[in-house]
Parts: C-alpha cells; sequence; structure tokens
C-alpha cells in the first residue's frame, strides 16, 4: 500500500520550523552589514570582530575552564554511578534519585544550588559553577554508561573474579575498556552541555567572572547584532560536532559489543 505524499508534510513541517530558524541565524552571521534582519552581501567581518571584543575572548575562557571541570567530574563520578547501579546495588528507587539531576527543570536546579551554596557559605565563582554542571552532567553520563553496561558481557568479569582478580583490578583491566566508547561518549555529552548551559551558571556564578551564554545574554539585551550571531554560530558548530562524536563513539560501541 503506497503511503500518501501528504503524511510527509508535518514531517517536514516541523523540521523546518526547528531547524530554519538556525539557518537563518547562521547566513545571517556572514552578513556585511550592521544589520541583523537585512542582508548585504557575505563577509567574515564579525567574525573577526569577535577575536577582538575581549569580554567575548574572556567569556569563551571562562567557558572552557568550566566545561572541562564540569567534564572530569561529571565522567568520573557518573561512570561509576553507573557502574554501581547496574553492578552492586540493583534499586528502581536509587535510579530515579540518580538521574533526577536530568529531568528536574534548570531553574529548580539551580536555585536549589543557589539556596545550598548560602547555606554552606561558598563564595561564588567559577568553581562554584564547576560543581554545579558536574553535578547536571553527572546524570546524562550515568545514563549514556549504563546502556553501554547492558551490552556489555559480564561472563568476562566474572572469569576475571573466579581466577582471583579483586574488584579493582577487574575494573579496571575488564570493566573500564569495555566501557571506554561510552564513556567518551558521555563525557562530549557533558562538555556540550555544560558548554552553552545559561540558566545554572547565571544562578551560581556570581558577579566576578561571566560563561560565553551569559555574554551573550548581556550583549542581546542591547538587540541582536551580526556579532552576536557569529557568536551563536560558533557555539552550534562546537555543539553539533561533540553530540555527533558522541552517537559515533556509541555506535562504534554498540558494533563492538555485536562483534
Amino acid at each position: 500500500m503506497r503511503r500518501s505524499k501528504l503524511l510527509y508534510v508535518p514531517f517536514w513541517a516541523t523540521y523546518a520550523f526547528l531547524y530554519l530558524p538556525i539557518v537563518v541565524l547562521v547566513v545571517m552571521s556572514f552578513n556585511s552589514g550592521k544589520s541583523a534582519y537585512t542582508y548585504e552581501g557575505f563577509s567574515f567581518k564579525w567574525y573577526g570582530e569577535l577575536l577582538n571584543d575581549e569580554r567575548v575572548r574572556d567569556g569563551l575562557v571562562n567557558t572552557l575552564i568550566v566545561a572541562t571541570g564540569s567534564t572530569v567530574i561529571a565522567t568520573v563520578l557518573g561512570t561509576l554511578l553507573a557502574v554501581g547501579l547496574a553492578r552492586h546495588t540493583r534499586s528502581k528507587t536509587l535510579d530515579a534519585v540518580a538521574l533526577m539531576p536530568a529531568v528536574l527543570p534548570d531553574l529548580v536546579l539551580a536555585i536549589g544550588l543557589l539556596l545550598f551554596y548560602g547555606l554552606i557559605q561558598l563564595t561564588l565563582g567559577l568553581y562554584s559553577v564547576i560543581l554545579a554542571h558536574g553535578l547536571f552532567a553527572m546524570a546524562f553520563v550515568a545514563a549514556v554508561v549504563r546502556t553501554r553496561l547492558t551490552n556489555s558481557d559480564t561472563s568476562l568479569e566474572e572469569a576475571s573474579r573466579d581466577l582471583g582478580a579483586g574488584p579493582v583490578t577487574t575494573f579496571m583491566k575488564i570493566t573500564l575498556p569495555q566501557l571506554t566508547p561510552g564513556i567518551v561518549a558521555g563525557a562530549l555529552l557533558a562538555f556540550t552541555l555544560s558548554l552553552d548551559e545559561f540558566v545554572i551558571a547565571f544562578f551560581t556564578i556570581g558577579n566576578s567572572d561571566q560563561t560565553l551564554p551569559i555574554v551573550i545574554y548581556s550583549m542581546i539585551r542591547f538587540g541582536v547584532t551580526p556579532k552576536i550571531n557569529a557568536l551563536a554560530a560558533i557555539l552550534l558548530l562546537v555543539s553539533f560536532t561533540a553530540v555527533i562524536a558522541g552517537q559515533r563513539m556509541t555506535k562504534i560501541g554498540e558494533r563492538r559489543a555485536q562483534d
């Protein structure tokens, strides 16, 4: 039975609604004029302007510091959390609690972290954002690694223990190599989430430093310019690259598991 071509109209309309604004943003970032709404010709002018903007450079450095630090924290803790839930403590309640930061609204999590930092009298700064992003991304890393664990061969771990290897040796020599594609994919996802996260950073960073999304927010209050479009296009490129790389690592891991 042939499908009617009309069925594809909602499909393509949805994709156009989602991605057409992104395409327009990228195209307008190459606009030679100052207007963000009128295209006057092709130019890399605004990408060059970004390099000369000290505020943007500082925001980029802060964002990379936060993203790198939170990725390390989220990857280590998320991997250990996934292994613990899958191999040692089987509980649906603990599973739900572990994934709670991923499903909570960002605003609720941000306010909760701000109140907690105030309770322990922690001065806000880049380190407070690193801890907050690490907590937020840890749930996503745990979910990705947990998926990889379900496809791993447990017989190798059992054989390792039967031959006298301890839990740490078994984890380092057997479990960890099997989880590497999932860990890398989770780390790339954590880095991407931290790179363009705004709400949690806005509430937990204080007044001394600014990440790049906060810089963009402060710039956009005075109107959208091609410079902002260029900055957003660069963030899109980095995010898409990290997401695609993470998906590729996940597929590679699944193929190795099947082989």
